[in-house]
């Protein structure tokens, strides 16, 4: 396999793992444990390497790996002796996380999972003051059948963009949303036909 063809990450793992568990959603609702997951999309690693990458103790990132295992988002997918010490590598157990069951508020023990779009506004501000953000927004009045067609090719591509091999030495985010809103819709045209023309519509003849 050639470098542009390596395996991202470089370990086995499912293409998706439906959450719906409170343990899992809990586990989730942590910004640096969700720092973890995303390193982990790269390549299986230890917690020194990890502890490392996000400047935090040992013992600290050890406990949120741990956590990580028991609610089943995190494997050692392989171990390496160093002289008498087994190091274990952990690894994702999916490469998309999709959350299945969301918090309601009389529901008081499923802990809410993160926005991604917020924390991807607090993460962008950065580069939007250094005019180096690249994002557009856009409102579409389409049928739910459509949606869900489209939302699978975004998912694609966002799979895509996690398989990019790694390089250089900046981190870049990608994120991407499709959600209802109340936004104004225009009439269909049948219904203002018939309705005939409205104050401002009809033109004055001389």
């Amino acid at each position: 396999m050639s470098v542009n063809e390596q395996q991202i990450p470089d370990y086995d793992l499912d293409e998706m793992l439906v959450v719906t568990a409170p343990e899992q959603l809990r586990a989730l609702a942590d910004p640096l444990r969700d720092t973890l997951l995303e390193l982990l999309l790269e390549r299986a690693a230890t917690v020194t390497e990890l502890a490392r990458a996000v400047d935090r103790p040992k013992s600290s990132v050890a406990y949120h790996v741990n956590l990580l295992v028991d609610a089943g988002l995190l494997k050692v997918v392989r171990t390496r002796r160093v002289r008498a010490i087994e190091e274990r590598y952990y690894g994702r157990v999916a490469r998309t996380l999709y959350v299945g069951a969301l918090h309601r508020p009389e529901d008081k023990q499923t802990v809410a999972a993160i926005n991604g779009l917020a924390q991807a506004a607090a993460e962008s501000a950065a580069a939007h003051a250094a005019d180096d953000l690249r994002c557009t927004l856009v409102h579409a009045r389409i049928p739910r059948e459509d949606v869900r067609a489209f939302w699978a090719e975004v998912q694609a591509l966002a799979r895509r963009f996690a398989q990019i091999p790694r390089a250089g030495d900046q981190v870049y985010g990608f994120v991407a949303g499709l959600y209802p809103t109340d936004a104004p819709t225009l009439p269909e045209p049948s219904a203002v036909s018939e309705a005939g023309p409205g104050v401002g519509d009809a033109q004055s003849r001389s």
